[in-house]
């Protein structure tokens, strides 16, 4: 079921997405979490994560596609995370990294299994910043974050990644990060690209939604606080589409 997404992300109003790991939920917390979903005005369900030690990623799918009616698009951590209970899928390329596996290395193992599946592809420059912690991500993946306070190194990165054709930016500071990405950083990258950036990483409270969302995002990405206080949810999306 595509609902094109890509032109969800270009249109103007910031969206809110919720990052669900499925190593993180239980079937009962996924169904408390799905209701909450459901009220909250959520836009967008990112599915996916750095490890998955269950087999929980398509009874996690089927769940959500089942209870919820918001669009499901993938997160892969790897090149297992392809699935067609899916409606898209962000075609991560770690663009602040130098692993070529996450360049490219993981896209052509994949490239089958996604053509095959029918999602939606939107391929996306990942790049990392320096949320003042070692992120998953950052260790998975053998890269090192753009320096938190460097955003020249940031505005070429992005621009690099709109130069190669990429549809999308996604700043991320990494799961359960000291800090998120600034309002300030995000304007910079902002100024210097034509396309729609995404922020995530770190962002626990409604008034750091509402400075992002401020600030130009067109995507804002919450998750780790959710499963400590899920009850934020509907704050943070009133704070997001105000």
């Amino acid at each position: 079921m595509n609902k094109n997404i890509l032109t969800l992300l270009k249109s103007a109003r910031t969206k809110l997405a919720v990052l669900i790991d499925p190593d993180n939920q239980t079937e009962d917390s996924l169904m408390g979490l799905s209701e909450k979903i459901n009220k909250a005005r959520v836009d967008v369900i990112l599915v996916g994560g750095s490890i998955l030690l269950d087999n929980h990623f398509e009874k996690t799918l089927s769940l959500l596609r089942k209870n919820t009616s918001a669009p499901i698009v993938l997160f892969p951590g790897n090149n297992y995370q392809v699935s067609s209970q899916a409606d898209a899928i962000l075609l991560l390329s770690l663009i602040s990294g130098r692993n070529p596996e996450y360049l490219i290395g993981q896209h052509v193992v994949a490239a089958p299994l996604i053509r095959e599946s029918g999602l939606e592809v939107i391929p996306t420059g990942y790049m990392l910043i320096d949320g003042g912690r070692v992120s998953t991500t950052s260790y998975m993946t053998q890269t090192v974050p753009i320096p938190y306070d460097k955003p020249d190194i940031a505005i070429a990165t992005a621009m690099a990644g709109e130069m190669l054709g990429l549809q999308t930016i996604y700043l991320e500071a990494g799961s359960g990060a000291h800090r998120s990405i600034s309002a300030e950083l995000l304007r910079a990258v902002k100024s210097s690209v034509s396309i729609p950036i995404i922020t995530g990483g770190g962002i626990r409270t409604p008034e750091q939604a509402e400075e992002l969302a401020e600030a130009g995002s067109s995507m804002i990405v919450v998750g780790n606080i959710l499963e400590k206080e899920p009850e934020l949810l509907m704050e943070i999306s009133l704070a997001v589409h105000q």
